[in-house]
């Protein structure tokens, strides 16, 4: 620069005068020609006339006139020289490999900041990395040289940005010697710290630096270097590893990050430790700054100047510029004494900084005197002023006086200030009202009023914002609700603050804010920070601080390049992407090669997210690109640029086939299968392999084939034997490693032999246990798979005719010679045959052999009905059991009454001979519910029961019996009945002596109508009459076509326990007058299905029927056949 202003600049009145002093000495600036100054201004300027070094040196400026001095703070002034390396020969470093190397910068001294590097004599960079890497003095450490570190053009420069200038020192050799006669194992040891020395270092800091911890360690293998704070589970969030882990870095460091940090290196021979002590210290800091002062003659002054700080400063006063004990003597103490006006300086030192701070104090008067004029108070505070306070929180309240003499102030009570306020603490209601501020002296008293208002409860957060960690993109809201006193009214509102930033009428369209709850849409990193709420009233206002957090997925590495390129192995370096709040947990490093599988990247490896490179073993005969991408607890990042191509030289295969599989599909065949190389580990081209076998044990040679494919066959080999088998990787370039025999059996054939002394032990009625003997190994042509179980029943026991059952088969792996076959019906016969199984199959069975089960527990009855409801009995059938499992030998039938109430009759039993089927049950009470339990029993017990509900009916009397009725007809009209009348009809059979009724209902005639007219009685008879017309048409039609179905049926399924029907019973029915038709009594006891047809007046004892005056009831009784069908199901019975 050509010239440089020292500025200096005041203000008074009078106006000041100006003086400089350089290293604490006057200096005019006048007096010398070389300086320019300025009128009326104490700046001037030193020019750059090639001579500035004679102005170096610390200036302080003072502006004075007649009422005080004020002081500048201290300039310097410095003249840097240019900085240089000194000249000087270095001799080469020579090393023998594995060995540690420490290259010396020691740059010149300058001008701040410096920067140094690292280059070869053609500019190119030093690499770095965890082995090579520069400290924070400059030198270049080498935690052990290797043979590639040989070179001549080590340059260390140094830079100096401030005065624009780049200075190198000579260049530096360094020869890295390999030792023949030794192991590297010899040259491998534990870990030792190269930098800093000793066990423990104490660093000291001003609160806002950065800190800077390094380790620097030598070992041979590298030692890995790790960080702890120690007492603290991890390190302090805003602490960074750099230096691929060497150094440790905390920017603005505050209390919270004093303490004990510890570097660890280590190796696999050991570890060595350094304790780091780090003190923060804090620069001085005006607590209670000293304040401007008006006071009356002869007041007393008390001038605060309280200061913080770590350590503690000290603290130092100074008078017009001058230090305080040195203008002692010109200010005596005494109330006769007054001063005009003077500026004192308050200066705290610290050995780091130095804080200043300009008071003044202001006397009343111009004159020596010794009594002021008096005057009559006067209160400076306005009058009738409004204070509004909150309950709990204090107010204070203003009444500034000045008067000479001094006034003396009353007040009604609370604690009250010099300066005449009136500070409530802890207000309650009580405390609201109009107080009253006195001030008086010997020349009068003034007063003035001030109100107080107390509000019911100050503010306070119902629901905070709470801390934010989110994904970037998302939308996130802040709510902020908070409680205040109602009366306040609309004078409550809720503000929010971006890092000190009002974000209320902000125009970013991303910020919606609305009762309390801001909203961001699209959250970016740059809407990171500290979110404040603040809840204000007029009176009283809190606050609350939540901070986002954007997280996303790391950004791509950038520079990633391979070097050390030693054939099929290269180094792959990275610089690490933004990790976007979320630490880096991995890296993972992709190639893609141009001939397989061109364009396909795949995962080659990973390594932790604390390391910034990695050593790449590569297959042979690949042109490889790499890239990587990094992943944190969010996900995976973008892929990185890829790499420029490498491709490795072709050579032997490194491996022969893995998962080799002997198969025998036919017995004298082997089928030989391999997994095939990867066409990446073909290493070269033109791969094949040499498959070669021979038998086990008989000294053959081997036979060898070469073949491109992953199989081969091997045709007219015997049945089941041991072979020997290698295969062998080639391709142009060479053999692959020698293979490794296996050894397998040729295909197999059938098992020949059947398991001999097949034994059946019965262990209960459906379980048995066989047990065979071992088919011998020479007969089993193969592996044995193990032994199958084929069973089958051939009749119950109650049956005398043999039949072929289902066959069963059970499977049992393995070397067994017996099992366990469950699952058998009891009281059967059954048969049984065992076989050995091998991959091929089954062999042939063993002998049948027949067992026999024991009685069981019966099955359920079956078709158990409750028929001929009555007054005081029923009428039970059913049939034996369709698993009767023994020779039943009887039935337990169980009862009890279970009317519609909470309480039930008691159990009664009867015992009944197998031989029935059939109970009439006798002495029940009319019109009650009955529930039946039957069982059918063996020797072995008695089965689970079956259950029917009915309800006996009320008793009738004047019984009035019709004639005989054809069983053609499917109605009946009674007449003679009484309109309005309840009566109860039954249908019966005629030959039946126990009067048990088919149908049986209550029904009730009609009321005297237009049924009861001699023309309407008509019109139905010739309705009737033409419906019977009708139904004659239609069967005789249908006997045209053939049988009827129902006819059909019972001709299928004839009851051959029916006894004949002669032509005189109830149920006759025939085609013709000379046939009878079939089992017409079989349709009567009740063994029609579901789909049969029948006509019968039992299925509407349900219905809510009723007579015409006439007796008939033909719409009562038409379409009803499905139901009967299902009614009479269960009556089998009846006898004509």
């Amino acid at each position: 620069e050509e010239s440089f202003p020292m500025k200096c600049e005041a203000t008074g009145n009078p106006g000041p005068e100006f003086r400089w002093t350089k290293n604490g000495e006057d200096f005019d600036p006048y007096q010398d020609p070389r300086l320019i100054t300025l009128d009326d201004s104490g700046t001037f300027i030193i020019p750059n006339n090639g001579n500035l070094t004679e102005f170096q040196g610390n200036y302080r400026c003072f502006a004075t006139n007649k009422l005080g001095t004020a002081m500048s703070e201290e300039i310097e002034f410095i003249v840097p020289n240019v900085p240089k390396f000194p000249k000087e020969i270095t001799e080469p470093i020579e090393v023998m490999e594995g060995q540690s190397v420490i290259l010396e910068c020691n740059p010149p001294k300058g001008i701040p900041p410096l920067q140094i590097y690292w280059m070869t004599m053609s500019l190119q960079h030093i690499e770095q990395d965890e082995r090579v890497s520069m400290g924070l003095n400059g030198n270049l450490y080498f935690s052990n040289a290797i043979k590639t570190d040989s070179r001549r053009d080590y340059c260390c420069f140094a830079a100096f940005p401030r005065i624009r200038t780049i200075v190198q020192k000579n260049a530096m050799s360094s020869v890295s010697k390999h030792l023949l006669d030794f192991t590297n194992s010899l040259l491998e040891r534990k870990p030792s710290l190269l930098t800093p020395t000793g066990k423990e270092s104490h660093t000291y800091l001003v609160k806002g630096e950065d800190l800077q911890l390094e380790c620097i360690a030598e070992g041979f293998p590298t030692p890995e270097v790790e960080w702890v704070k120690i007492g603290f589970h991890k390190l302090p969030e805003r602490a960074v590893v750099e230096s691929h882990g060497k150094l440790l870095t905390v920017e603005m460091v505050n209390e919270e990050d004093e303490g004990k940090y510890m570097c660890r290196a280590k190796n696999p021979h050991g570890e060595v430790v350094h304790y780091f002590y780090v003190t923060v210290e804090e620069p001085p800091e005006f607590e209670i700054e000293p304040q401007s002062q008006l006071v009356t003659i002869g007041a007393g002054v008390v001038i605060k100047c309280v200061v913080k700080g770590n350590p503690q400063p000290s603290v130092a006063w100074r008078v017009n510029g001058q230090p305080l004990n040195e203008q002692e003597a010109a200010f005596p103490r005494t109330r006769t004494f007054f001063f005009t006006k003077l500026i004192t300086t308050c200066i705290t030192r610290k050995e780091i900084k130095r804080l200043m701070q300009s008071c003044f104090v202001v006397f009343n008067g111009a004159m020596l005197i010794t009594v002021s004029p008096d005057i009559q108070p006067l209160i400076l505070t306005e009058n009738n002023l409004r204070y509004m306070a909150v309950e709990g929180k204090g107010a204070v309240m203003h009444c500034k006086v000045f008067s000479s003499p001094a006034s003396t102030e009353g007040r009604e009570r609370f604690s009250v200030h010099k300066n005449g306020s009136l500070e409530i603490q802890n207000l309650m209601k009580e405390d609201m009202g109009e107080y009253s501020c006195f001030a008086q002296n010997t020349e009068g008293k003034v007063a003035i009023a001030a109100t107080l208002e107390v509000k019911g409860k100050r503010n306070r957060y119902s629901y905070p914002p709470r801390d934010l960690r989110v994904l970037a993109g998302t939308t996130i809201q802040f709510s902020c609700q908070a409680e205040f006193d109602p009366s306040i009214g609309d004078d409550f509102e809720i503000l929010w603050e971006k890092d000190g930033m009002a974000l209320n009428g902000s125009e970013n369209a991303r910020y919606m804010l609305d009762d309390g709850v801001l909203e961001i849409i699209d959250v970016s990193f740059g809407d990171q920070g500290f979110y404040v709420c603040v809840a204000r009233t007029p009176v009283d206002q809190d606050m609350a601080v939540a901070q986002l957090s954007v997280v996303d997925v790391p950004d791509p590495p950038e520079d990633v390049i391979h070097s050390e390129h030693n054939g099929r192995s290269v180094k792959l370096q990275w610089i690490p992407g933004d990790d976007h709040n979320s630490s880096i947990t991995e890296f993972v490093i992709e190639f893609e090669e141009s001939q397989h599988e061109p364009g396909s990247w795949r995962e080659m490896m990973r390594v932790p997210g604390n390391h910034h490179s990695a050593q790449l073993k590569l297959h042979s005969h690949v042109d490889y690109r790499f890239r990587v991408y990094a992943i944190n607890e969010v996900g995976r990042g973008r892929p990185s640029q890829a790499t420029e191509r490498y491709k490795t030289p072709a050579s032997a295969p490194d491996k022969n086939p893995e998962n080799i599989k002997i198969e025998g599909h036919l017995p004298h065949e082997m089928d030989i299968n391999w997994e095939p190389l990867s066409p990446i580990e073909h290493n070269g081209p033109g791969l094949e392999y040499k498959v070669s076998y021979r038998r086990q044990g008989n000294g053959e040679d081997w036979k060898e084939h070469m073949v491109k494919r992953h199989s081969f066959l091997v045709k007219n080999t015997p049945t089941f034997v041991l072979y020997e088998i290698k295969i062998q990787a080639k391709n142009h370039m060479g053999w692959g490693p020698d293979p490794k025999i296996i050894t397998a059996y040729s295909g197999e054939d059938f098992p020949s032999a059947a398991p001999e002394d097949v034994a059946v032990d019965v262990m209960n009625n459906t379980m048995m246990q066989v047990k065979w003997a071992h088919v011998h190994k020479d007969k089993l042509n193969g592996h044995l798979g193990g032994y199958r179980i084929s069973y089958w029943r051939l009749r119950s026991l109650l049956d005398s005719k043999k039949t072929h059952g289902d066959k069963h088969t059970l499977t049992f792996s393995g070397e067994r010679n017996h099992a366990v076959v469950t699952g058998l019906r009891p009281f059967s016969e059954y048969s049984l045959i065992v076989m050995a199984f091998n991959s091929r199959g089954n062999g042939p069975g063993s002998h049948p052999v027949s067992f026999k089960t024991p009685e069981g527990v019966p099955g359920e009855v079956a078709a158990f009905s409750v028929t001929s409801i009555q007054k005081h009995k029923v009428t039970l059938t059913w049939s034996p059991p369709v698993d009767a499992n023994g020779v039943i030998i009887g039935y337990i039938l169980q009862y009890q009454l279970i009317n519609d109430t909470e309480e039930q009759g008691s159990l009664m039993s009867l015992n009944i001979s197998a031989d029935n089927n059939k109970l009439h049950l006798q002495y029940l009470e009319a019109l009650s519910k009955y529930k039946f339990y039957l069982r059918c029993c063996t020797q072995m017990g008695c089965g689970p029961a079956v259950s029917e509900e009915r309800t006996t009916v009320p008793e009738a009397s004047n019984w009035k019996i019709s004639d005989a009725l054809n069983s053609s007809k499917t109605f009946h009209i009674i007449e003679g009945l009484e309109p309005g009348t309840e009566y109860t009809v039954r249908l019966m059979t005629k030959s039946w002596v126990d009067n048990s009724s088919i149908f049986e209902d209550v029904i009730r005639t009609s009321a005297k109508g237009i049924s009861n007219q001699g023309w309407f009685i008509g019109l139905m008879c010739a309705i009737a009459l033409l419906t019977l017309i009708v139904l004659i048409a239609c069967f005789v039609n249908r006997n045209k076509g053939g049988k009827y179905s129902v006819k059909e049926k019972e001709d299928l399924h004839p009851d051959l326990e029916s006894p004949g029907i002669n032509d005189d019973t109830f149920c006759e029915y025939s085609d013709n007058d000379e046939k009878p038709l079939k089992s017409s009594q079989h349709s009567l006891n009740g063994d029609l299905k579901g789909g049969d047809s029948g006509d019968s007046m039992v299925d509407y004892g349900d219905e809510d029927a009723h007579f015409h005056e006439d007796g008939s009831f033909i719409g009562e009784y038409s379409g009803r056949k499905d139901r009967v069908s299902m009614e009479i199901k269960g009556n089998n019975q009846s006898t004509a």
